[in-house]
């Protein structure tokens, strides 16, 4: 272990050891130093198996900054799209024309209503059924997460590539940026397992979300799994995205490192949530995400430092809560490391 990161490693060990995970995966990056550590189990039910190195994880809403986030970005590049564009413009049967992209990328549109029986309904119906939602009162007076937001940014995706959002994410961000094991559709054999049920079994290989599920190419909001060292390129490359400029411009990445509402009062990156971090006086933010399947990505540009976390926390049931509370000590290790 190396002593600069200890506080770090000692939490994610807790998390193993007092089984609030069954396994973590986990990748610290340190200006040009990497370290790389596989705790625990991929599966504790219906059967014990250790986690492997390499292994791939559903990670979620991992999808939304590692995929979706990075198209619509390339879009404005583009000039095909603009942040402060309305959805109507593109999506013409949306439901109010006040809402922009930066609103969904930000979270803060205020999308909200109900959609009876949504995780048995078909492709076609659920899609259609997105758009007899409404705009409640939180609209850019609150940061507000929905999957929501990123699903309609899959449709916009797919409305100007004319390809569906997964693809897209897989031709114009995947490929470019080396990530060869980052997939919609993976080897189930290579995944670390996720919920295990008795009238279900085990899913593995097939995404967890039920949104997903059912959208499948369609959905912006989750789908990608990917692996510890397709993540740490991910995130090296945020880091110095003079690597690879053909993917985004290496000023529309530190745009992410911003606050990007449109009401100044509130916090939030486009994707990404936003940690104050404060050193020896000078303010910067510290870049955030989650996915529910247990996973997390940090990334700090200023300090050039970067914490991949993979769990199947929802194994062998998603009823963890006690998760967050050990993550989050996880977190604060990771911001007082240099303070250490």
């Amino acid at each position: 272990m190396n002593g600069q990161y200890s506080n770090i490693e000692e939490q994610i060990k807790k998390m193993v050891a007092q089984k609030i995970v069954p396994g973590v995966s986990y990748a610290i990056i340190d200006h040009e130093k990497v370290f790389k550590k596989v705790l625990g189990e991929a599966e504790i039910k219906p059967q014990s198996r250790l986690l492997r190195p390499k292994m791939t994880y559903d990670v979620a809403s991992l999808t939304k900054v590692v995929g979706t986030e990075i198209v619509i970005s390339q879009l404005v590049e583009a000039g095909k799209l603009s942040y402060d564009q309305q959805v109507v413009t593109i999506l013409p049967n949306f439901f109010d024309s006040r809402i922009t992209i930066r609103h969904l990328l930000t979270h803060t549109s205020g999308i909200t209503g109900y959609i009876p029986h949504r995780n048995e309904l078909s492709t076609t119906a659920l899609l259609k059924a997105l758009f007899t939602l409404e705009i409640g009162p939180d609209f850019n007076q609150k940061v507000v997460y929905s999957d929501l937001n990123y699903i309609f940014l899959g449709l916009i995706v797919e409305r100007i590539l004319h390809m569906p959002v997964q693809a897209a994410i897989t031709e114009h961000v995947l490929r470019p940026l080396n990530l060869f094991h980052s997939e919609f559709d993976p080897d189930p054999l290579s995944c670390v397992p996720t919920e295990w049920s008795d009238q279900g079994g085990l899913i593995q290989g097939t995404v967890h979300d039920p949104k997903a599920q059912i959208l499948g190419a369609h959905c912006g909001s989750a789908g990608l799994f990917s692996t510890l060292d397709d993540l740490t390129k991910f995130v090296n490359w945020l880091l110095h995205p003079e690597m690879n400029t053909s993917v985004l411009k290496s000023e529309t990445v530190k745009q992410l490192f911003k606050n990007q509402t449109a009401n100044p009062k509130l916090t939030r990156s486009f994707g990404w949530g936003l940690i104050e971090q404060i050193d020896d006086g000078n303010d910067h933010w510290v870049l955030k995400h989650s996915g529910f399947t247990g996973t997390m990505l940090l990334v700090d540009a200023a300090r050039q430092q970067g914490l991949i976390f993979l769990s199947n926390r929802v194994h062998p049931t998603a009823d963890n809560q006690i998760y967050f509370s050990y993550r989050q000590a996880v977190i604060d290790a990771f911001l007082q490391t240099d303070k250490i």
